[in-house]
C-alpha cells in the first residue's frame, strides 16, 4: 500500500472515530434528561413539605408571649421568696405597759424587767445566735454600749437559743451586752416577734428581727420591726438619748 493510501485510510478512520465519540455525548446528557431533574426536585419538595409543620405553632403563641409568660413567672417566684407573713403583735404599741419578764441568761443567772426600774431599756430580739446578722447586730450594740450606758439605758439581747449558746455566742465575739434565752416563746409572743415566717419557699415558726425601747416608767416608747442591721444600734442609741 502506497503512502498515499495510507493517509487516506488513517482520515477515514479518525473521521469515523469521531463520529463514534460525537454520538455518545448526547447520551451523556441524556443521562441528565429532564425526568431525572424533576426526580430531585420532587425529592428536595418533599423534604421542604415536611419540614413545614415544624415551624408552624398553636395559634396565639409567638415568641415575645413566651418570654413575657417566662418574666411573670420568675417575678412571682421571687415575690414569693420575699413575702413575709404579717406576725401577730399581741397588742403591743408604743405607749403601752411593757409585758413583764423573766428569762434564764448567759452566765447562768436570771433576768427580769423589774431589774431595770427607772432606767431605760433596749430589748433586740434577733432569730439566731452566731449567724452573720445576728452577730453584727450584737457586736454593734456592744461597740455602743458606754453611750448608752452614759444615757441611762440598759441593752438586753433576746433569742430562743438555749444559755449555753448564748454563751458560746457572746465567749465567741467578746460581747459584752447580757443574752437571754426564751425557748418556751412566751415572752416573745407576748411583744408580738414570735411567728409564722417565709424564706426561699419555705414557710417556718421564727423571730421576727425587732427591737423595743423601753422608757423608765416602764412604758414602750418605741417599736422597730423587720430590722435592718446596719446602722440599726446607732438609730436606736439617738433615740434613747432623745427620749
Amino acid at each position: 500500500m502506497s503512502k498515499k493510501s495510507q493517509k487516506k485510510t488513517s482520515k477515514k478512520s479518525s473521521k469515523a472515530a469521531g463520529g463514534r465519540a460525537s454520538s455518545a455525548r448526547p447520551k451523556k446528557m441524556a443521562a441528565k434528561s429532564p425526568g431525572n431533574i424533576g426526580k430531585r426536585s420532587a425529592v428536595k419538595a418533599s423534604h421542604q413539605g415536611a419540614s413545614k409543620p415544624l415551624k408552624s405553632q398553636p395559634p396565639g403563641i409567638t415568641a415575645k408571649s413566651k418570654a413575657a409568660a417566662a418574666k411573670s413567672a420568675r417575678a412571682l417566684a421571687a415575690s414569693q421568696r420575699a413575702a413575709v407573713p404579717a406576725m401577730t403583735h399581741s397588742g403591743l404599741a408604743e405607749g403601752t405597759k411593757a409585758p413583764a419578764f423573766r428569762l434564764p441568761r448567759d452566765g447562768g443567772a436570771s433576768v427580769s424587767l423589774s431589774d431595770f426600774a427607772g432606767q431605760k431599756l433596749v430589748l433586740f430580739f434577733y432569730p439566731r445566735a452566731d449567724t452573720p446578722g445576728c452577730t453584727r447586730e450584737a457586736i454593734d450594740f456592744t461597740r455602743l454600749s458606754r453611750a448608752f450606758a452614759e444615757s441611762r439605758t440598759a441593752v438586753l439581747g433576746i433569742s430562743a437559743d438555749p444559755p449555753r449558746t448564748q454563751e458560746a455566742f457572746r465567749n465567741k465575739h467578746q460581747l459584752s451586752v447580757p443574752l437571754a434565752s426564751d425557748e418556751q416563746h412566751e415572752m416573745l409572743e407576748a411583744y408580738g416577734v414570735w411567728g409564722e415566717k417565709s424564706m426561699y419557699g419555705r414557710t417556718f415558726l421564727g423571730i421576727s428581727r425587732t427591737t423595743v425601747l423601753i422608757g423608765a416608767d416602764g412604758r414602750v416608747i418605741r417599736i422597730w420591726r423587720n430590722v435592718r442591721v446596719d446602722g440599726h444600734a446607732d438609730e436606736v442609741l439617738a433615740a434613747a438619748q432623745n427620749s
